[in-house]
């Protein structure tokens, strides 16, 4: 067990929150305490500390830069207590042993996130505190280093379960985070300064992780690695699977473009259905028509807090997971009853920026596709112009278009997906596909618009949508050949816009 007494701790962070109650377990258990800076102003409002300056005889200089790089404090942290000689160092210089140290880092990432200025950025790159944690870190065998605020609550049941001890295989873990914590911090240092030169470097930076029953299929393995509790909080069910967080994150991604009351259906990564109502129950109802087969055993996603009405009716359909931003406590005890069933509540969408894959023996990495177009994008091209419902719908499927599986075509009417086309190798056999699954669902496609995640190469399409009724037209524009589908539409009596957008998902 090699268990060990904390008797002395240094203190120095960033962030306070749900710190005093660390502080109070210390004081219970006798621990000295040093600090310095606005963590010592803290601290001294709750009990007793020491300032570091006092152990060191130097007071925080060059504009608080240097305060804690100082060899009665890393002395402190890094002797080794079965070490004959560095226990003699330790008395000839009167350097007290630290067995505790609670540090975090300057808010780079945060303040590289924000409107600072270069000087601004550079004064966010934390120098003592990160060799603190490595110093910490790798003297575990003696020292407990806690590197993030995220690990207070472990701390404090640590310290109170151990009556204000720890062991080596905890001294092991939170050493591991805090190796886990400042690689994440120096690879983002060291990408804003490849910025700098116009360098593209790429580094992956996502912790911590999270093992997987399995990967895609059973006989892989699979890991998450990033903050799960960032975007959404478990209310219910079992454990998340890989499969589960692929179907998820397109859910988001694609709620994520909707402002209005929306309910959306996701299979395989695509929407089987969409609807977007002022009335709930409307939009869910109309949600589950686009196709009810596929949404058996499905996710459902909205952007609206779930009452006992709503969840009433979804409750008669076999899902795993839904997300909502919230829920009734008689919508949740209606969902809860099925035991296995997954039920999210959504927080942030705050994704990151860019999106990476691998591919052959490297990573290609790509800037999310952030555009999400509204009327101002949209450029008439032929002679008669789409109503304001008909534009209504366009953007409703454009959006439903960029979030499908290329090739894809997407049919829409009163802000209802009819049917889509996902994933074919002909832009022809996705409208087909989109068209046969309409009418396999009693769907009328008379007056309904179709988006396409790309340029239409020949005027097939258009021809196509015609015979089935379709009026209006929306997709990125760019072929040599795109004056021929506007002129058949002009013979047709449809209308047409483009984006000026391509949306290719694979």
């Amino acid at each position: 067990m090699n268990k060990k007494k904390i008797k002395s701790a240094l203190i120095s962070v960033y962030y306070k929150d749900n710190l005093e109650k660390i502080i109070k377990i210390l004081h219970k258990y006798g621990v000295t305490i040093y600090s310095t800076g606005g963590t010592y102003d803290f601290i001294k409002n709750i009990g007793e500390v020491r300032s570091v300056e006092s152990l060191t005889g130097y007071p925080s200089i060059l504009g608080g830069r240097v305060k804690t790089l100082h060899p009665k404090v890393f002395g402190g942290i890094l002797s080794r207590r079965d070490n004959s000689s560095d226990r003699e160092d330790m008395a000839k210089y009167e350097i007290p042993e630290i067995d505790l140290v609670i540090v975090d880092l300057y808010p780079f990432s945060e303040t590289l996130d924000s409107d600072a200025s270069h000087g601004e950025i550079i004064e966010k790159i934390d120098i003592g505190g990160i060799s603190l944690i490595r110093a910490a870190a790798k003297n575990y065998r003696d020292t407990l280093i806690v590197s993030s605020r995220d690990q207070y609550s472990s701390l404090a049941e640590l310290l109170e379960s151990k009556n204000g001890s720890a062991d080596i295989e905890d001294r092991i873990r939170y050493a591991a985070e805090a190796f886990e914590t400042t690689t994440a911090y120096d690879k983002n240092i060291a990408n804003y300064f490849a910025s700098l030169l116009n360098r593209e470097k790429y580094t992956l930076n996502i912790s911590p992780s999270n093992r997987l029953r399995y990967g895609e299929n059973p006989h892989q393995k699979g890991v998450f690695y990033g903050k799960l509790d960032e975007m959404f909080t478990q209310l219910h069910g079992r454990e998340i699977s890989y499969n589960n967080l692929l179907d998820i994150d397109s859910a988001i991604a694609l709620m994520g473009d909707f402002t209005e009351t929306t309910y959306a259906v996701i299979k395989h990564n695509n929407a089987c259905g969409c609807a977007s109502d002022s009335n709930p129950v409307e939009a869910w109802g109309k949600a589950l028509a686009s196709d009810p087969v596929s949404a058996f055993g499905g996710i459902i996603i909205t952007n609206s807090p779930l009452d006992a009405d709503v969840a009433g009716e979804i409750n008669k359909l076999f899902f795993e997971i839904i997300l909502a931003p919230g829920y009734s406590s008689e919508a949740l005890h209606i969902l809860k009853g099925k035991k296995n069933r997954i039920i999210l509540e959504t927080k942030s969408n705050k994704r990151p920026k860019e999106q990476f894959r691998s591919v052959l023996n490297g990573v290609l990495v790509q800037d999310v596709d952030a555009v999400s177009e509204d009327i101002s994008y949209l450029k008439q091209t032929t002679k008669k112009a789409p109503s304001e419902q008909e534009i209504a719908d366009l953007l409703f499927a454009n959006k439903l278009a960029k979030h499908s599986k290329s090739n894809t075509i997407v049919l829409v009417k009163n802000r209802q997906l009819l049917a889509s086309g996902v994933g074919q190798t002909s832009r022809v056999d996705a409208l087909k596909q989109a068209i046969e699954k309409a009418k396999n669902f009693g769907m009328e496609l008379s007056g309904a618009v179709m988006a396409s995640d790309a340029f239409f190469p020949f005027p097939d399409c258009v021809e196509i949508a015609s015979k089935e009724g379709i009026t209006s037209v929306i997709h990125p524009g760019g072929s040599l050949r795109d004056r021929e589908s506007v002129d058949f539409c002009d013979e047709a009596g449809m209308s047409m816009v483009i984006t000026g957008y391509r949306h290719f998902k694979h």
